[in-house]
């Protein structure tokens, strides 16, 4: 039954003359291991191939849903997140199987006469993968990619005469968006792909055209590539995808918070195949970046396009291997200085770190019930108090106020504050340190105000430690009350469960014993209040006003210090005021059961 099927079928293609072709190919030397590379990449490049139809069919080019659809393959489609991972770090295993196979066929002198143009096809296929890894950098539209894309198409832009033509073509614009996306995804899944399946046609039939070139002399006969040279290709493969597989499960496949070209992102830096450029970059500063952007990787492929012709004689062929160890060697050195750099710029790690937390952020707000707004994936980080507040707090406020000892970010200003550290704002704990006599002047609370000699300070200090046992009794309630006024969320189930304390602690609020009501309204009026109301004090609401106009009769009128009236000056909108606001009381969106993330 099956003889005749495979004869009426070989009758019609001949696929067994073929099969027996290429199966019983001539092995000079018999099988190597060395021989292997050509077919892991052979293999690599069908995996992107499966792979990259899989993510096609979910994937959306645009800059509203590019990020959006990765979201989905990524944290939803059933097993996206696997067929994500595959192609992502077979495309980076592409790049070293590469360089490999180049190395072998430079040691074996396989790409001297007649293999010419075999070994330009190969050089071709190299830049054709880089090319793809770039383009391919892009599609997930995350801070990442974005970031790195406009790095590397300002090099395009450097080109001499045509380089701001060639650059404006490339990303389809004047600006980086939709029509960049749309370009690079055209590039990704169409061009390139088109080019290396041509490259790989033409280079596998020159292969068998001139057949393989062994090192001498032989140490074993010939034999055929049937069956043992094929048989080490498939443990090769074998051992390429398992090695995949190993990074996909233990490093998992990265996605950058949503592309936002109003949010710097100084955390960017090219995958680790490209850094050696990015370092040799930096000793080209200025005018002087053409060399290293242009000039010096112009003259690298020159000489290994003139490799064939210069290995003709033995001494060319030792320069060319001198070149080769110089251009891995130097590439080597300069990936490995790059990290080094990096890793000891106590900025870059500080930002690598904010872009960590930005990019899981993003995950948490996209998986909550809310999901994506209709805004696009870039609105769930812009209108995030968690994410957006330490960053407005940092431009706007840490000039005179810390946020637990730095500026929000993790930072810290050269002066020493001159107001208030906001961390635990309004919360027990910040209030009975406010009402310590030995904090309430330091550099924590008054200690940089005008109202370092003020009233309140000299009743902290003066009157406090001469109150009786009853009254310190009064003054803890009546601290449990105050802070209850904020509705903190962190503290939200502590009053709940104290709520008869915290009904005794108003009642002191308002005895004579605290003294509180000399200066401060509490839910009654009072004649002279010179003092910020304490109705409501620390609340989402008398937060927003306070930010909003310190120098209103309900905080400090006309005491007012030096803090800008946030709102009516226009410095921040309200929503701007909000999103700090929020931060400050620790009121964002966390999802049930999660630990609460924390600030730099």
């Amino acid at each position: 039954m099956i003889r005749p099927l495979l004869r009426w079928i070989d009758d019609r293609t001949g696929i067994q003359g073929l099969m027996r072709e290429v199966l019983f190919e001539r092995v000079p030397g018999g099988a190597r291991w060395r021989y292997v590379w050509g077919s892991t990449l052979t293999f690599t490049f069908l995996i992107q191939v499966i792979t990259g139809i899989i993510l096609w069919a979910a994937y959306s080019p645009s800059s509203q849903t590019a990020w959006e659809s990765v979201f989905y393959i990524q944290h939803q489609m059933w097993g996206g997140w696997l067929v994500r991972g595959i192609h992502h770090y077979t495309a980076q295993a592409m790049n070293i199987l590469l360089v490999l196979h180049l190395v072998q066929v430079m040691i074996d002198g396989a790409y001297r006469a007649p293999r010419e143009f075999n070994f330009w096809f190969g050089i071709l296929m190299l830049l054709v993968v880089l090319a793809l890894s770039l383009t391919g950098y892009l599609l997930p539209w995350d801070q990442k990619g974005y970031w790195a894309t406009r790095v590397a198409t300002n090099i395009v832009g450097l080109t001499p005469v045509v380089g701001p033509q060639l650059q404006q073509v490339l990303i389809g614009g004047v600006d980086y968006g939709h029509h960049t996306l749309t370009r690079f995804f055209a590039l990704h899944a169409g061009v390139l792909p088109a080019m290396l399946v041509i490259l790989t046609v033409a280079h596998i039939w020159l292969f068998r055209r001139h057949g393989i070139k062994a090192r001498t002399p032989y140490r074993k006969p010939d034999a055929y590539f049937w069956p043992d040279q094929l048989l080490k290709d498939a443990v090769a493969c074998l051992g390429v995808m398992a090695a995949v597989l190993l990074l996909v499960l233990t490093l998992g496949t990265p996605l950058d918070a949503p592309a936002d070209p109003s949010e710097p992102y100084s955390a960017a830096r090219p995958e680790w195949y490209f850094l050696f450029l990015f370092q040799l970059l930096k000793y080209f500063p200025g005018e002087l970046e053409l060399i290293g952007a242009l000039v010096i990787p112009t003259v690298v492929l020159a000489l290994l396009f003139l490799m064939p012709l210069l290995g003709r004689w033995r001494v060319g062929h030792a320069f060319n291997l001198l070149v080769l160890v110089a251009i891995f060697g130097g590439a080597g050195y300069l990936t490995v200085a790059a990290v080094r750099q990096d890793r000891s710029d106590p900025d870059h790690v500080r930002a690598v770190a904010q872009a960590r937390r930005d990019a899981e952020r993003a995950i948490t707000l996209a998986s909550a019930p809310a999901g994506i707004p209709v805004d696009g994936a870039v609105a769930l980080l812009r209108n995030d108090a968690f994410t957006r507040g330490p960053r407005l707090f940092a431009q706007h406020c840490a000039s005179c106020h810390y946020y637990d000892g730095h500026d929000g970010m993790g930072g810290v200003p050269k002066d020493p504050p001159t107001a208030p550290d906001l961390k635990g704002f309004a919360s027990r704990a910040w209030i009975a340190d406010l009402l310590d006599p030995e904090h309430v002047d330091g550099p924590r609370f008054f200690g940089g105000t005008a109202f370092k000699e003020g009233r309140m300070v000299r009743f902290v200090k003066r009157s406090i430690p001469r109150f009786s046992e009853e009254d310190q009794q009064q003054l803890a309630l009546a601290i449990k009350a105050l802070s209850a006024e904020a509705n903190l969320p962190a503290q939200r189930e502590l009053d709940a469960a104290e709520a008869e304390q915290i009904a005794a602690g108003r009642k002191a609020l308002l005895s004579e014993a605290m003294r509180c009501t000399e200066c401060h309204e509490f839910h009654q009026p009072i004649a002279d209040a010179n003092g910020p109301t304490l109705t409501g004090y620390g609340s989402r609401d008398w937060t927003i006003r306070f930010i909003a106009d310190p120098a209103h009769a309900d905080f400090y009128g006309s005491r007012n210090d030096r803090m800008p009236a946030y709102r009516t000056s226009g410095i921040l909108t309200d929503t701007e005021i909000e999103l700090i606001t929020d931060w400050i009381r620790g009121d964002w969106y966390q999802p049930a059961a999660a630990p609460v993330p924390s600030t730099p």
